[in-house]
């Protein structure tokens, strides 16, 4: 009984919101477009959503990046640990995109015709000026100089590593007010069942039950291919850290990780567990103790991938092609910056998603409940992911840094 309630209380969130959303889809299918009367409920929750994401992305990337103070320490094994993180991110959204581009999410609704932001207006070179900086301080306060932003937060954050002890007051600032902002997107989100399920009452009233079509095939899509990214590269990887004895000792210490990432959705509430396992696994604990707890917020497969997928469903239910190689490689980098800042926070991954409607040139208002519903439809798959991926990037880095026999060794100490 203990356990079915904590179990409750872990998925609590994302039942009170598919709740909200069923209800309001019910409510949309009943009065048609008389719902349009409680739409404001879904643009005031969006509103307070918008108020809190610039001082939010402000503090969560600083922060981030400020806590990486001991990592300056690691040497040549912190240089090991980001190239294996980031190559998994991208081997993973590569083969969301290829997954995407094989099995396209068809046009089955276009949810807007209003005409895009477009950013690429003028020279190439005034394009890259515009998306990367602002003119002056106060445009980095608009949601429109995400990038922007993120860049300046990321600067801040390294100045204040390079500050030594005179810059520990800015840190704890810094720290300070990313607990404050977690707190703040805390309570919005304890709004979202009601304002999503007004935002989709309105969406089903107006376009009628097609709409639900256009999140079932993307949402079967990315839990396919997420399974065969568990299963096939997961191995892969164990292969190559330590051969077939690497993937027999990976497999069979990867119960418990993977049922604690699936039972909590979080990968740093997974990281005592993955611990645990690295212990069993004989991986070195100067390795397990870095890797494990710097990968919880800051490498993530599953996120990439689900960011893929977020963006290729955004581009089919607004009529664009998401075929187009630039597209491709913008959504790329966009997966690597979300697998960096969306860590530190709760529903941390809509940063990501504002970052991409942004730069894409969305309507914000319309794009970003989109991206919010499928990323909570997404989460446990993409927690597991990322919560796994740790464990045997722990692996394969200690395959590099120890030499190939750094299993054999151990298992006959």
């Amino acid at each position: 009984m203990k356990k079915r309630t904590s179990l409750f209380k872990t998925y609590s969130g994302i039942i009170w919101l598919l709740c909200g959303i069923t209800a309001g889809s019910i409510l949309g299918l009943v009065f048609g477009k008389d719902v349009e009367v409680i739409k404001p409920l879904g643009d005031i929750f969006l509103n307070l959503l918008f108020t809190a994401i610039i001082p939010l992305v402000f503090f969560t990337v600083a922060s981030s990046i400020a806590s990486l103070e001991k990592s300056e320490k690691l040497g040549k094994l912190f240089v090991v640990v980001i190239g294996v993180f980031l190559s998994t991110v991208l081997i993973s959204a590569i083969i969301m995109i290829v997954a995407v581009l094989l099995f396209p999410i068809h046009q089955d609704i276009i949810v807007s015709t209003i005409p895009l932001e477009s950013i690429h207006n003028g020279s190439g070179g005034s394009q890259i000026t515009q998306l990367l900086t602002a003119n002056d301080f106060y445009e980095l306060l608009s949601r429109k100089s995400m990038l922007a932003l993120i860049i300046f937060s990321f600067l801040i954050g390294f100045a204040s590593l390079r500050s030594a002890e005179k810059g520990a007051g800015f840190r704890i600032f810094l720290n300070s007010g990313n607990e404050v902002m977690k707190q703040l997107l805390h309570l919005i989100m304890k709004t979202a069942p009601v304002g999503l399920g007004a935002y989709f009452a309105y969406q089903v009233g107006i376009f009628g039950p097609q709409l639900f079509g256009a999140y079932t095939k993307p949402l079967g899509l990315y839990y396919a291919v997420c399974a065969f990214y568990f299963v096939v590269f997961f191995s892969l990887y164990a292969f190559l850290a330590g051969g077939k004895e690497g993937m027999k000792i990976f497999w069979s210490n990867n119960i418990t990780p993977a049922l604690t990432a699936i039972g909590t959705c979080s990968s740093i509430a997974t990281m005592p567990a993955n611990l645990e396992a690295a212990e069993k696994i004989k991986i070195p604990a100067h390795i397990s103790n870095i890797v494990i707890p710097l990968g919880a917020p800051l490498h993530k497969d599953g996120s990439s991938m689900s960011s893929i997928i977020k963006i290729a469903v955004i581009f089919a239910m607004f009529g664009k092609d998401f075929t187009d190689p630039t597209t491709l490689l913008m959504a790329i980098g966009i997966t690597v910056v979300v697998s960096v800042v969306e860590g530190g926070i709760p529903n941390g991954g809509y940063i990501g998603e504002i970052l991409a409607i942004t730069i894409y040139g969305f309507p914000m208002e319309q794009a970003l409940p989109i991206a919010m519903i499928l990323g909570t439809l997404v989460d446990p798959m993409a927690t597991l992911l990322n919560a796994n991926g740790d464990l045997v990037s722990a692996m394969m880095i200690t395959r590099i840094s120890e030499g190939k026999k750094w299993l054999s060794t151990t298992l006959t100490v």
